[in-house]
């Protein structure tokens, strides 16, 4: 027998080691709000000043996600072999490419969403004109790609986890569907940091709220499988209920990602309290915790 079978120093080998670090769930977080901002911003018109400015968001989003992803790779000069084939039963190839086509969609749909004034001052306008006549032509056509390919992005961060069968914690469909309420979530949270307008705010907000109940279901139906799915998913479960993990998901995720903020959108609605940039702070950072604990805790068990 050799040294990896008998003192297990292998992080692959070896489920209480971890083979993901940070960057990992801040990949994750990102290409959600990135998938966020594109549907959000395809389903509710936003024509303020600012909300034209964030229509660049989403491919700036996704860059500073697969930059996470990129220092995340063992072997970083083998990061191009992605693109050499499609495997349509690989959920990271699938990934590779959605992220590819995530950038001339995104890209087209801010130049559309720039004023004459805005564009005319970008210092590769003359060579960007032609870019930004096909997008001003096809404005309906990209809104309704963004929202696909927002789909696309959000349900992909959750089935790269649920691919991975062998680990108890991720074996569930319910990922891809979980992962995409909370990108919805975040992403609406993420545009609400901003200056909107009133009547803009009024409306990302409410697809925020009803973003969170999908959510919170999601989240429930989750648990209810793992204690369901037999000793395996009850280990799983023991690792959000009762383990190390318990506080920092129910604190972090549960109360402060979900159930905090959501009251407090209710209560502003109710009592037409002054809008707070609190909530849409503790979305985010439920969103972000979400991804952190299920991938820090699906690594130990």
């Amino acid at each position: 027998m050799t040294e990896l079978d008998v003192a297990r120093h292998s992080p692959i080998l070896d489920p209480a080691l971890h083979v993901w670090g940070w960057e990992i769930p801040v990949y994750l977080f990102l290409g959600g709000v990135a998938a966020g901002v594109m549907i959000v911003s395809a389903l509710v018109p936003l024509r303020s000043r600012c909300a034209r400015w964030l229509a660049a968001a989403p491919p700036v989003l996704v860059s500073l996600g697969m930059l996470a992803l990129f220092l995340d790779l063992a072997r970083k000069a083998h990061v191009f072999r992605f693109y050499f084939a499609l495997r349509p039963a690989s959920p990271m190839s699938w990934g590779a490419w959605i992220l590819v086509v995530v950038y001339p969609v995104t890209v087209l749909v801010a130049l559309g969403a720039m004023d004459d004034a805005t564009f005319a001052r970008l210092p590769l306008a003359p060579r960007l004109a032609r870019a930004r006549v096909f997008a001003l032509e096809r404005a309906t056509s990209l809104r309704r790609a963004s929202l696909a390919l927002g789909a696309a992005l959000g349900l992909y961060t959750g089935i790269l986890l649920s691919a991975l069968g062998a680990r108890a914690l991720w074996a569930s469909a319910l990922l891809g569907p979980l992962f995409l309420a909370s990108a919805v979530s975040t992403g609406a949270a993420f545009l609400l940091l901003f200056r909107l307008s009133d009547e803009e705010r009024h409306a990302v907000s409410r697809l925020d709220l009803a973003a969170m109940g999908v959510e919170a279901v999601l989240l429930a139906l989750f648990l209810t499988g793992l204690a369901t799915g037999g000793a395996p998913g009850r280990a799983a479960l023991a690792q959000l209920a009762g383990g190390p993990w318990t506080a920092p998901f129910w604190g972090l995720v549960a109360f402060a990602g979900l159930a905090l903020p959501a009251s407090l959108e209710l209560l502003h609605r109710r009592l037409a309290l002054p809008f707070t940039r609190a909530v849409p702070a503790l979305v985010l950072g439920g969103g972000f915790a979400l991804r952190a604990i299920l991938v820090a805790a699906g690594q130990q068990g």
